[in-house]
Protein backbone atom coordinates (compact mmCIF):
# COMPACT_ATOMS: atom_id res chain seq x y z
CA UNK A 1 0.00 0.00 0.00
CA UNK A 2 1.51 3.35 -0.97
CA UNK A 3 1.98 6.26 1.44
CA UNK A 4 -0.88 8.30 -0.06
CA UNK A 5 -3.37 5.47 0.39
CA UNK A 6 -2.14 4.87 3.95
CA UNK A 7 -2.52 8.55 4.79
CA UNK A 8 -6.03 8.65 3.35
CA UNK A 9 -7.01 5.58 5.38
CA UNK A 10 -5.50 7.14 8.50
CA UNK A 11 -7.39 10.38 7.94
CA UNK A 12 -10.62 8.45 7.50
CA UNK A 13 -9.96 6.59 10.75
CA UNK A 14 -9.28 9.86 12.59
CA UNK A 15 -12.49 11.32 11.15
CA UNK A 16 -14.43 8.29 12.35
CA UNK A 17 -12.96 8.54 15.84
CA UNK A 18 -13.68 12.28 15.91
CA UNK A 19 -17.27 11.57 14.92
CA UNK A 20 -17.62 9.13 17.80
CA UNK A 21 -16.17 11.74 20.14
CA UNK A 22 -18.50 14.48 18.88
CA UNK A 23 -21.56 12.23 19.13
CA UNK A 24 -20.61 11.29 22.70
CA UNK A 25 -20.03 14.91 23.65
CA UNK A 26 -23.29 16.14 22.09
CA UNK A 27 -25.28 13.36 23.77
CA UNK A 28 -24.13 14.37 27.24
CA UNK A 29 -26.62 16.55 29.09
CA UNK A 30 -26.98 17.87 32.61
CA UNK A 31 -28.96 15.32 34.61
CA UNK A 32 -28.36 16.95 38.00
CA UNK A 33 -32.00 18.05 38.21
CA UNK A 34 -33.26 14.48 37.92
CA UNK A 35 -32.84 13.68 41.58
CA UNK A 36 -29.51 11.92 41.17
CA UNK A 37 -27.52 14.78 42.66
CA UNK A 38 -23.96 15.47 41.65
CA UNK A 39 -22.43 12.53 39.85
CA UNK A 40 -18.77 11.66 39.88
CA UNK A 41 -16.76 11.61 36.65
CA UNK A 42 -17.76 8.71 34.45
CA UNK A 43 -15.63 6.78 32.02
CA UNK A 44 -17.26 8.79 29.22
CA UNK A 45 -16.02 12.00 30.80
CA UNK A 46 -12.55 10.52 31.19
CA UNK A 47 -12.58 9.43 27.55
CA UNK A 48 -13.70 12.89 26.45
CA UNK A 49 -10.91 14.44 28.51
CA UNK A 50 -8.38 12.13 26.84
CA UNK A 51 -9.71 12.97 23.37
CA UNK A 52 -9.46 16.68 24.14
CA UNK A 53 -5.95 16.28 25.55
CA UNK A 54 -4.87 14.41 22.41
CA UNK A 55 -6.27 17.13 20.17
CA UNK A 56 -4.76 19.94 22.27
CA UNK A 57 -1.35 18.22 22.22
CA UNK A 58 -1.57 17.79 18.43
CA UNK A 59 -2.61 21.40 17.83
CA UNK A 60 0.20 22.70 20.06
CA UNK A 61 2.80 20.59 18.26
CA UNK A 62 1.52 21.53 14.82
CA UNK A 63 1.36 25.23 15.74
CA UNK A 64 4.95 25.12 17.01
CA UNK A 65 6.22 23.48 13.81
CA UNK A 66 9.07 25.36 12.17
CA UNK A 67 8.28 25.38 8.46
CA UNK A 68 11.23 24.91 6.14
CA UNK A 69 9.71 25.87 2.81
CA UNK A 70 10.21 22.28 1.64
CA UNK A 71 6.69 20.95 1.09
CA UNK A 72 7.74 17.32 1.55
CA UNK A 73 9.62 17.93 4.81
CA UNK A 74 6.90 20.20 6.20
CA UNK A 75 4.21 17.64 5.36
CA UNK A 76 6.13 14.75 6.95
CA UNK A 77 6.91 16.76 10.08
CA UNK A 78 3.31 17.93 10.43
CA UNK A 79 1.85 14.48 10.00
CA UNK A 80 3.75 13.03 12.97
CA UNK A 81 1.75 14.89 15.66
CA UNK A 82 -1.41 14.31 13.64
CA UNK A 83 -0.78 10.55 13.62
CA UNK A 84 0.17 10.61 17.32
CA UNK A 85 -3.19 12.22 18.11
CA UNK A 86 -4.92 9.40 16.27
CA UNK A 87 -2.97 6.88 18.36
CA UNK A 88 -3.81 8.70 21.60
CA UNK A 89 -7.52 8.86 20.70
CA UNK A 90 -7.55 5.20 19.66
CA UNK A 91 -5.94 4.19 22.96
CA UNK A 92 -8.61 6.16 24.82
CA UNK A 93 -11.40 4.35 23.00
CA UNK A 94 -9.66 1.04 23.70
CA UNK A 95 -9.69 1.92 27.39
CA UNK A 96 -13.22 3.29 27.62
CA UNK A 97 -15.10 2.13 24.52
CA UNK A 98 -17.30 -0.93 24.32
CA UNK A 99 -18.32 -1.32 20.67
CA UNK A 100 -16.40 -4.25 19.09
CA UNK A 101 -16.29 -2.63 15.64
CA UNK A 102 -14.84 0.63 16.97
CA UNK A 103 -12.37 -1.24 19.19
CA UNK A 104 -11.18 -3.25 16.17
CA UNK A 105 -10.80 -0.03 14.17
CA UNK A 106 -8.91 1.60 17.05
CA UNK A 107 -6.49 -1.34 17.22
CA UNK A 108 -5.89 -1.00 13.48
CA UNK A 109 -5.38 2.76 13.85
CA UNK A 110 -2.72 2.27 16.54
CA UNK A 111 -0.85 -0.29 14.45
CA UNK A 112 -1.03 1.69 11.20
CA UNK A 113 -0.22 5.06 12.74
CA UNK A 114 2.78 3.75 14.70
CA UNK A 115 4.18 2.28 11.49
CA UNK A 116 3.54 5.50 9.59
CA UNK A 117 5.18 7.64 12.28
CA UNK A 118 8.27 5.44 12.01
CA UNK A 119 8.17 5.74 8.22
CA UNK A 120 7.86 9.54 8.42
CA UNK A 121 10.67 9.81 11.01
CA UNK A 122 12.94 7.59 8.90
CA UNK A 123 12.12 9.63 5.80
CA UNK A 124 12.90 12.89 7.63
CA UNK A 125 16.28 11.51 8.78
CA UNK A 126 17.16 10.69 5.18
CA UNK A 127 15.72 13.87 3.65
CA UNK A 128 16.83 16.98 5.51
CA UNK A 129 15.16 20.26 4.57
CA UNK A 130 18.32 21.82 3.14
Amino acid sequence: MNLTKKILLALMAVAMLATVFLETASAQTDHSGHGAGAMSATSDNAASAEYKAAMDKMHAAMSAQQYTGNADVDFAAGMIPHHQAAIDMAKAVLEYGKDPEIRKLAEAVVSAQEAEIKQLEDWLKNNPAN
